[in-house]
């Protein structure tokens, strides 16, 4: 997208030169001359109109729109470099622009743009995270794209795209690592919650397992000594009974007959 934007020089400078310019509808400005090799660019204070930044800003290309901007009666090609809001009220206060070299490639942010629902949420139950929402790309001016479709309508539970899976294309070149993320299907935070909880649960369950393993000698044990004091019972039984037999065996026996009384002696 072209815009166009009127610019006039600005000799003073300072806070009150700025709020001068505001209570006129103007801001201030800078705009920077196409960097030279070991040269700093030199900016010339120029005043524009905010609310025709504004506009250009709050396009579909935002701050990647080529300006044709008019100073002194002359036009030059310029983009946006910066610009300052005001935290409360938010209005423009500043801004930057730089002149662009048309044939010379320079590298800008553009945003990332989603196409299409996962299957991951359709039949999975999934949620898509957008996880990288611009990358930076090195393109000519004029080839600049005002977005990158990436389409997620085959991705899976637990499938991501990378930049390395974006298509190339032959007017730019991407400039973000080629590992970052910029979108996956994971599994809803309650569900996973759950499969946690059941894993945890089950390591908890493994250390009883092994406990009442380790209990099992102790139980073997003590049936040992029960079927010990058994048999020390019986031996003792056994015992008894043939000391009744003995005795009932001795009260059985005949008595003995008594000797007659010896004679007296008178």
């Amino acid at each position: 997208m072209d815009a166009t934007l009127d610019a006039k020089k600005r000799d003073g400078r300072g806070k009150n030169e700025a709020r001068r310019l505001r209570v006129a509808g103007h801001i201030p400005a800078v705009v920077y001359g196409a960097r030279k090799e070991g040269q700093a660019p030199e900016g010339v204070p120029v005043a524009v109109d905010p609310k025709e930044v504004l506009r250009i800003l709050r396009s579909e290309s935002g701050a990647n729109t080529l300006i044709n901007l008019t100073l002194d009666g002359g036009e030059s090609r310029v983009m946006v470099r910066d610009y300052q809001l005001d935290p409360v009220t938010h209005q423009l206060l500043h801004a930057d622009f730089y002149q662009l070299a048309m044939d010379k490639a320079i590298v800008v942010s553009v945003p990332v743009v989603v196409k299409g629902e996962p299957q991951g949420v359709k039949q999975q139950g999934g949620l898509l995270d957008f996880v990288t929402r611009e990358i930076q790309v090195q393109c000519l001016p004029t080839d600049i794209p005002e977005h990158i479709d990436v389409d997620v309508s085959e991705l899976m539970l637990h499938q991501s795209i990378r930049v390395r899976d974006v298509p190339t294309n032959p007017k730019w070149k991407a400039m973000t690592d080629g590992e970052t993320m910029l979108v996956h299907v994971v599994m809803p935070k309650a569900e996973e919650s759950a499969v946690t909880t059941a894993a945890a649960e089950g390591a908890a369950a493994a250390p009883a397992a092994a406990g009442a393993a380790g209990a099992e000698p102790e139980v073997i044990k003590k049936g040992k000594t029960e079927e010990k004091e058994e048999k020390e019972k019986k031996k003792e039984e056994k015992e008894q009974r043939k000391m009744d037999r003995v005795k009932e065996a001795a009260d059985a026996r005949p008595a003995e007959p008594e000797s007659p009384d010896a004679p007296t002696v008178v």
